[in-house]
């Protein structure tokens, strides 16, 4: 079990959009069936090798809007594994017409590709709080400073209640839910596919019941989160461009590293030991949990083949067992999500290898949030962090391809941040990772 509500402590100063969390794993033994049978370890997981009316349209070369909505931007596809190219998709296109997995590699068509980017906080926690839906510009201007990074992924946390348009905790949140958000949502979606960037949308923030969506809870719940999904798949579909991380930091059962979170993780259901970590430490919940079965299910009922990101236990920083318990998947386009900060457990080159690198040997391994939460100090330590996670990811060894990465965070008031001002300036280890960036990206 990780030290994870001292960890926690420190991450709730951050700000309300939260990222990775606690410490490293315990290893506990667990099997299961999978879809990928041809790649799974068993035992430890260790092995030695639109909506209508949202504004998404289904035009085959399309991003959804009309080209009068958003300035296109002048980005063109960079060569290699890093390919940014991003142009339209067709319903009921085959995975290989977007971005999917093969092995252990990511391919937008035939072209091998890797994400390298950053993530946008905001659109989990301005609506619920009755505050807006954006922390900061998303205009052209704000995405072009993107691309003098040489960002090529943008995540998009997303508010499970302000998409569904419930439990509004006050009337000026109900305004900014349903329709309204989700309009403004496609239109960032938009914006960022016209410019050859790939959005990758988080379910974020979620609760059960009646409970206003204003914090990160242990896992998906069934009362919301699966029709979540089925709405979100439904609404991109037409967009394999796109990509779905089904849940942003799982951390069942106490956030232990055992079977039976394990199994709460894949399955679901009537799980034991769920308490919320932050910002209430130590109260417990109970509800029904929708597991990552259950949640890639309804993607693929819904229609969609996009790319699914499944983030593992103790705030997605513990992969030990995501290959023995990967869920089945009758697309078979499934990667691991990865949050990597320099408060979890799992933090050094040695860790990365001993549990990523089986990961990365069968799968693409996406993390989705990397960074220090020292960084606001400026000592040259979250610099030294984040180049060594980056490094790893970037030649992981063992014939594995290079993987992917998106920093925490392109905000400027929640931290740990990337930048000082929307121009792009960056701030602390910000210039570490733009010039990191530009050096593997070109």
């Amino acid at each position: 079990m990780r030290n994870a509500y001292a960890a926690v402590a420190i991450l709730g100063l951050w700000a309300a959009g939260g990222c990775g969390s606690a410490a490293g794993p315990a290893t506990d033994t667990a099997s299961s069936s999978s879809g990928r049978s041809s790649s799974n370890a068993s035992g430890s997981g260790v092995s030695d090798s639109g909506l209508s009316g949202s504004g998404v349209s289904g035009s085959g070369g399309s991003t959804g809007l009309d080209a009068s909505s958003s300035e296109q931007g002048d980005a063109t596809a960079s060569s290699g594994q890093a390919d940014g190219s991003v142009d339209g998709g067709v319903v009921g296109a085959p995975v290989s017409a977007g971005v999917h997995a093969v092995g252990n590699q990511l391919y937008d068509g035939t072209n091998p590709i890797r994400l390298l980017g950053v993530n946008r906080s905001g659109t989990e926690f301005e609506c619920i709080q009755g505050d807006g839906i954006f922390d900061g510009p998303t205009d052209q201007a704000s995405i072009s400073a993107m691309l003098t990074w040489d960002v090529n992924a943008v995540r998009i946390p997303l508010n499970e209640d302000c998409w569904l348009a419930i439990n509004p905790p006050t009337a000026k949140a109900a305004t900014y839910s349903g329709s309204t958000y989700q309009q403004a949502i496609s239109a960032f979606v938009t914006l960022l596919l016209d410019n050859g960037i790939y959005p990758i949308l988080d379910l974020h923030w979620s609760a059960p019941g009646t409970t206003p969506a204003t914090e990160e809870y242990p896992m998906p719940d069934m009362d919301h989160s699966v029709t979540f999904w089925q709405e979100v798949a439904a609404a991109y579909a037409n967009q394999p461009k796109v990509i779905f991380e089904l849940f942003n930091e799982p951390y069942p059962d106490h956030d232990m590293d055992a079977t039976s979170a394990w199994t709460c993780w894949q399955q679901g259901g009537t799980c034991s030991n769920l308490v919320l970590a932050n910002p209430d430490g130590g109260v417990p919940v109970d509800y029904e949990v929708a597991g990552m079965q259950t949640l890639v299910t309804a993607v693929r009922g819904a229609g969609a083949n996009n790319l699914i990101l499944l983030g593992g236990l103790e705030y997605s920083n513990d992969l030990t067992q995501w290959l023995a318990y990967e869920p089945t998947d009758p697309d078979d386009n499934l990667a691991a999500a990865w949050h990597v900060y320099d408060i979890n457990e799992c933090s050094s080159t040695t860790c990365y290898t001993s549990e990523g690198g089986p990961v990365a040997a069968k799968v693409p391994i996406v993390a989705t949030e990397i960074g220090a939460a020292e960084s606001d100090n400026c000592t040259g330590e979250g610099a030294t962090f984040i180049t060594g996670i980056m490094d790893w990811l970037d030649a992981p060894g063992q014939s594995i391809p290079a993987q992917s990465y998106l920093a925490w965070t392109w905000n400027t008031d929640v931290k740990p941040s990337l930048i000082s001002n929307y121009n792009g300036t960056p701030v602390c280890y910000g210039s570490t990772y733009e010039t990191h960036l530009q050096s593997v990206n070109p």
